[in-house]
């Protein structure tokens, strides 16, 4: 068969290897210069290419897609990646979180793997794939020219990092065959608030905190660390909780400072702090308990003066700084938007899939794999192996 992939990418890399064993005539299209152009920024340059976990381990950090993806996880998991790099060359090592990355800590050497990978794979790059046609066969038209193929398949990716080629164009070329697009939103990005103190808390680091959100009706909480922003939440909590919430409608956000207090104990410790400092301003005290940056925020927050003394302080204002360190409010205003977005959550309709080999079930021969289709996951490489499963899963059909 001739066999069209859209997009020389993760996914689209991973296919076009597998397919081209198989004695098929593959061409990959790319509108950059190179293969891979995502993959060299993934994990800050290192590429935290899977986790090293599978079954009920793997599936709970899903957000999207779970059932959908059972048949491919099951054909192709972690460790067959973690495999499949290795006989190609590319040593890998586990670290905190079963996160797997190369050896060399160079995503440069994951692509040059996938590409190794690619014998008899014909790459044409700095060519756009703009419309797709199907009658008896496909027509592919490029900024450049026409096509025919006896199959396509789209790997372009979400809508996270346009500057990298993932700027949407799946979704077109997915509508133009009939699909349906559920909304593209951002997924693992920073979070915006709207409370007015926030340019004042810019680059506070917060340690063993605990981010809760309430979103329709549901609840989730993350534990860990976060950073203030010029406009809103950042690090790794946060952008949990963003995956958790970008389809919600009515969300609010509560900051514990001290997660590993009850609220009686940690009375217990204010009363002990303000023994000792009696006649000393509450800002001395409040700054043994969180950052020092946050302090006169946080007292405007509880309406107490920063230079008021301990042993003037009131029942009641006590109350008020439990309060605010086990549920310090903080006012969503939206995510950050698609560009600041590490994956992209949304995409091709999965009912219209067939999840055992990612077959439309609109189009006969006609292919979706990776971030293009409404599947995304939680931070740590479990996105890539997702590209990867659903890769393997569609070079089966072929």
């Amino acid at each position: 068969m001739k066999v069209c992939i859209v997009g020389a990418g993760a996914s689209g890399l991973m296919c076009a290897g597998f397919i081209a064993k198989k004695g098929h005539d593959i061409s990959v299209f790319d509108g950059n210069e190179k293969a891979g152009k995502k993959i060299y920024i993934t994990g800050k340059g290192r590429c935290n290419f899977t986790n090293a976990c599978i079954g009920d381990d793997f599936n709970s950090n899903i957000v999207n897609g779970e059932k959908f993806l059972y048949s491919s996880l099951s054909k192709w998991n972690s460790f067959d990646t973690i495999s499949f790099f290795e006989d190609l060359g590319m040593k890998s090592k586990i670290e905190r979180g079963n996160r797997a990355f190369p050896e060399s800590d160079k995503a440069s050497d994951v692509t040059k793997a996938l590409l190794k990978h690619c014998q008899g794979v014909h790459f044409v790059y700095n060519e756009k794939v703009v419309a797709i046609d199907k009658k008896d066969e496909f027509l592919v038209i490029t900024d450049k020219g026409k096509y025919t193929f006896d199959a396509v398949i789209i790997a372009t990716g979400g809508k996270s990092y346009s500057a990298t080629g993932s700027t949407g164009d799946g979704y077109k070329l997915a509508r133009m065959l009939g699909h349906t697009i559920i909304e593209p939103r951002p997924a693992l990005c920073p979070i915006e608030l709207s409370d007015k103190f926030i340019k004042e808390l810019q680059g506070i680091s917060l340690k063993n905190v605990k981010l809760s959100a309430k979103y329709d009706g549901k609840s989730a909480e993350e534990f860990g660390e976060m950073m203030f922003t010029d406009r809103g939440i950042t690090g790794p909590i946060v952008l949990t909780i963003s995956s958790l919430i970008n389809r919600a409608k009515d969300i609010s956000l509560l900051l514990d400072f001290k997660p590993a207090l009850d609220e009686k104990t940690l009375d217990n410790r204010l009363l002990r702090e303000f023994e000792e400092n009696k006649n000393k301003n509450i800002s001395n005290v409040i700054a043994h308990l969180i950052p020092s940056g946050l302090v006169d925020v946080f007292l405007k927050v509880c309406s107490i003066s920063s230079d008021r003394k301990v042993n003037s302080i009131k029942i009641e204002e006590r109350v008020r700084i439990i309060e605010n360190l086990k549920r310090f409010k903080l006012s969503f205003k939206s995510l950050y938007p698609l560009d600041c977005a590490i994956v992209t959550s949304g995409g091709v309709n999965t009912k219209e899939i067939n999840p055992k080999n990612m077959e439309s079930k609109l189009v006969k021969n006609l292919y979706f794999i990776g971030e293009v289709l409404d599947i995304d996951a939680l931070t740590g490489g479990f996105n890539l192996q997702l590209a990867f499963a659903t890769a393997v899963s569609c070079s089966s059909n072929f």
